[in-house]
């Protein structure tokens, strides 16, 4: 393997925008290909972010022994199948999130990733900025007391009723595409695993038939105690911040997903007391992520977390899918 990760790309989602300018900068990468349905499409996209090489299909991108790695931009209902014809052509992945559409597909997932022996990571690239190491610090230091209550929303609007996140086919609705990062933040605040959950959800017919989710508010209790409180939304105002209140604080976060290459500030009140403002240098998260896989690959750092993480986190997301839906029936 060369000395840089070569990457190809699957998908000419909007993400992707984001994405491969950041897989470019990467000091251990380079992306080398993309693929889309039609060679057309991705010679667009190749022209335009100045790749090298453009495929018309999937399968023609798997082939290339040009390509070491490939991150994975399609719908969500569509990761299982491509992860595996990708770990087959004997490539690493990074996946768009959700990694699956259920804890078992994530679990299938993580045997043919054993099996192969090759890196596989769910793309919570919130989780590499340095806004969350700093949360997870002032958490660990104490700076709440016992955690006892989150709240975090995360909601946008699609602007467009032909989205792919209003096909039920391809796995889109509020809770798998926005949701996933509020649930993923709560279980990464608290170091634990729900053991209730119930949800409320508003829906609409999708456009491939049955009904999908607009938009889901939930709770989580966990064993230590706390509670997550979230809501998320396809079809509504930017809506994006992090609360965490415990018993000897409050630890505050505007724009917790959101791609903050400026610094921004974390804040931090107690009783009675002026607020803490922690500067926090601004870095693209996308960057980071990828130079931490690139550098799992090429010099065999662990991960920063497994599938195991993937599949707890879709079993919550099924779990709170099912709550909302007997609320709706009801």
């Amino acid at each position: 393997m060369s000395e840089k990760l070569r990457w190809g790309v699957l998908g000419t989602a909007r993400v992707v925008r984001k994405t491969i300018p950041a897989l470019q900068e990467t000091k251990n990468g380079e992306v080398v290909g993309i693929a889309s349905r039609t060679e057309q499409k991705a010679r667009e996209y190749a022209d335009k972010h100045g790749i090298p090489q453009a495929f018309g299909s999937y399968e023609a991108l798997l082939a290339s022994p040009d390509i070491d790695a490939v991150y994975i931009a399609l719908p969500n209902a569509l990761h299982l199948e491509w992860i595996f014809k990708a770990l087959d052509a004997g490539k690493h992945v990074l996946s768009e999130k959700p990694l699956a559409m259920s804890a078992a597909e994530c679990e299938e997932i993580t045997r043919k990733a054993d099996e192969t022996g090759l890196h596989v990571l769910e793309g919570f690239m919130y989780r590499f900025h340095p806004r969350f190491e700093k949360l997870q610090e002032l958490l660990a230091a104490g700076a709440v007391g016992q955690l006892t209550f989150v709240h975090v929303a995360h909601s946008f609007d699609t602007a467009g009723d032909d989205n792919i996140r209003w096909y039920a086919g391809l796995g889109g609705g509020a809770l798998f595409d926005a949701g996933c990062y509020c649930v993923n933040m709560s279980r990464m605040v608290t170091g634990q695993e729900p053991a209730h959950l119930v949800a409320f959800g508003n829906y609409r017919d999708a456009n491939d038939g049955g009904r999908i989710d607009t938009s889901i508010a939930g709770m989580l209790r966990f064993p230590g105690g706390a509670t997550a409180l979230f809501d998320t939304g396809l079809n509504l105002e930017r809506r994006n911040f992090l609360e965490l209140t415990g018993t000897g604080g409050r630890l505050y976060l505007d724009n917790p997903f959101g791609l903050l290459e400026e610094d921004s500030v974390l804040e931090e009140h107690h009783f009675g007391q002026d607020t803490i403002h922690h500067q926090v240098k601004g870095e693209n998260h996308f960057i980071r992520m990828g130079e931490h896989f690139a550098d799992s690959v090429l010099n065999g750092t662990p991960l920063r977390y497994d599938l195991t993480d993937a599949a707890n986190n879709a079993r919550v997301l099924e779990g709170l899918d099912q709550a909302a839906r007997k609320q709706e029936e009801a």
